[in-house]
């Protein structure tokens, strides 16, 4: 079945909050309700992703505007290849991460989130719905420790907690604040009456 006008939801929060759990719960569930479903990550596997993710695992790290100026070419790709087609599809896109992390992650690093978001925003389609997974960056840091490599950038306690400060200021229309410590399946109910709610305003649901 597919969708008159495609959806796009996004999960996000700091490494080791629950979002690719609750990327896949909600695709599995929309999946088998027989809806058209595609899931997309960032940073992507694509040539901007890998220099990305090959940066955060170096001893040597980029300046903070030359790591967002990655993060906008990544997405900017992403969008071209992968998010505009599958909305034009009619398919419900869920995004592991979008720009609300940028803002995050490279605000904490000094650069205004404001800024970011209205680079991201003249490109970037908008989010139906964002949903926030909170963490303590401890926490979030004891979950992921069985990671062979650690992210040398951005896996330390200090930024990650400036990392969830400016998560938890994000505001406005269809973002929403979850706590992850929640049962996962209790988290999934949550995200999922607010998609059903999109959903029923697109007529797709009754």
């Amino acid at each position: 079945m597919a969708l008159k006008k495609g959806c796009l939801i996004v999960i996000e929060g700091i490494d080791g909050a629950g979002k690719s759990t609750q990327v896949r719960l909600l695709a599995k569930r929309l999946e088998k309700m027989g809806l058209p479903v595609a899931v997309f990550r960032e940073p992507t596997r694509g040539r901007w992703g890998r220099k990305i993710r090959s940066m955060a695992k170096a001893e040597t790290v980029l300046n903070p505007q030359e790591e967002l100026e990655l993060f906008l070419l990544d997405r900017e790709d992403n969008v071209r290849r992968h998010i505009r087609p599958a909305l034009a599809a009619g398919k419900i896109v869920i995004l592991d991460r979008y720009y609300f992390s940028t803002m995050a992650y490279q605000g904490a690093r000094g650069i205004d989130p404001r800024i970011i978001r209205r680079r991201n925003e003249a490109f970037a389609p908008r989010p139906e719905a964002v949903f926030i997974l909170h963490l303590a960056a401890a926490k979030g840091l004891a979950r992921i420790h069985h990671r062979r490599k650690k992210d040398i950038l951005f896996e330390q306690e200090g930024y990650l907690e400036k990392v969830e400060r400016i998560f938890q200021g994000l505001k406005g229309r269809g973002i929403f604040h979850l706590e992850a410590e929640q049962p996962e399946e209790k988290i999934h109910q949550a995200i999922f009456s607010r998609v059903k709610i999109i959903l029923r305003k697109k007529g797709l649901l009754p």
